[in-house]
């Protein structure tokens, strides 16, 4: 199921949480919503449920358009972070509630109630476990009879609300490759909320990033983390670091001193590379060149922080660690891949 949302703008009280959201969903697509609290992404995953209605521009499923349609109409499942299972049901009676709860019309026989649960249990991997109660399972297992539940009205789109965020980290990375598992065996169009960037990256067959109430930029991982569209996407998306800089005559100026590295156009700029993305160099006559303050250990790596320009910049590159550098070392280097974007501006110049 294709899902086309179309200059979506969505108000509480005259406060703007969306304003003019357009997105074109694939069918059978992965997508995360991925953006810091406040950015609007849970807000535009509950107008896509029929949770909330838009206060203008319309939403499309398939052909349809679904703007003003209630949830059961839509037929989605949703999955929330704190599971919302019922306590006093069992796993099986669950999994199986959206299923008995339909007009008689269109509710399944009771055998094949039971058959689509027994599915399910097997597709979710907690076969056997039907007659325990919801208290008596792991944080995971709860988010899987979650999603159980979700897929057994056979929705046409499936959506999480920060599904993994109440579990701890080694369970949610258990969880996130099984769910991408999960769905290449179903394929269905699913949308997941997340503001962790690792999850969106490892799971996502496309990212949307999202701020103040819009979509910054939307592309599989590699687009969002090699090639950010906006000076706000690098700083949300990995790890950056940044330098106010002068482009003049084609060069790349920080104070007074070109650093090696050329561009277009001309004036002042924000310069962003990544830590782990620079060449270290014994000293040169245009480069990046600081005096080490601070360090920590980063699994295989060391990253060290850096002052430059006599103390009125700080970045941070990472080294190996057996390299010498200590306190008060100076240290030469130059970012092998960076991003320019102007200093009054939120995209990229050319370079």
């Amino acid at each position: 199921m294709d899902v086309r949302i179309d200059h979506v703008r969505k108000e509480f009280a005259r406060f703007p949480a969306l304003e003019d959201v357009s997105l074109d969903i694939r069918s059978g697509e992965l997508i995360a919503l991925l953006g810091p609290s406040g950015s609007g992404k849970t807000t535009l995953l509950r107008l896509i449920a029929g949770l909330d209605e838009p206060s203008g521009g319309r939403i499309f499923f398939g052909g349809d358009d679904a703007s003003h349609r209630s949830v059961q109409e839509r037929n989605v499942g949703f999955v929330f972070q704190h599971y919302a299972l019922f306590r006093h049901m069992t796993v099986a009676e669950n999994i199986a509630f959206g299923l008995k709860v339909r007009p008689s019309a269109t509710r399944p026989p009771k055998d094949a109630i039971r058959r689509r649960v027994g599915e399910l249990l097997e597709m979710v991997h907690l076969s056997g476990l039907e007659r325990r109660y919801p208290n008596q399972l792991s944080g995971g297992q709860r988010q899987r009879v979650a999603l159980a539940r979700a897929m057994a009205i056979e929705p046409k789109i499936l959506l999480l609300d920060e599904p993994f965020g109440a579990l701890d980290a080694k369970v949610r990375k258990e969880l996130r490759r099984w769910l991408r598992e999960f769905h290449d065996r179903t394929g269905h169009t699913t949308v997941f909320v997340t503001h962790d960037q690792e999850e969106a990256l490892e799971l996502a067959d496309r990212v949307v990033v999202m701020s103040q109430g819009r979509i910054e930029q939307v592309g599989s991982a590699d687009d969002v983390y090699d090639r950010p569209g906006s000076s706000f996407v690098h700083r949300f998306i990995g790890e950056a670091s940044e330098l106010p800089v002068e482009i003049q005559d084609g060069s790349i100026w920080l104070d007074d001193r070109p650093i090696g590295l050329k561009a277009e156009n001309e004036g002042p700029a924000t310069l962003f590379f990544r830590p782990h993305d620079v060449d270290l160099l014994d000293g040169c006559g245009g480069c990046l060149s600081g005096v080490v303050v601070g360090s920590r250990r980063l699994a295989g790596a060391r990253r060290v922080e850096l002052e430059l320009g006599g103390g009125r910049h700080r970045v941070e590159v990472d080294i190996p660690l057996a390299h010498p550098a200590g306190p008060k070392t100076a240290l030469s280097f130059r970012p092998r891949h960076w991003a320019l974007f102007p200093a009054a501006a939120a995209h990229p110049i050319d370079s």
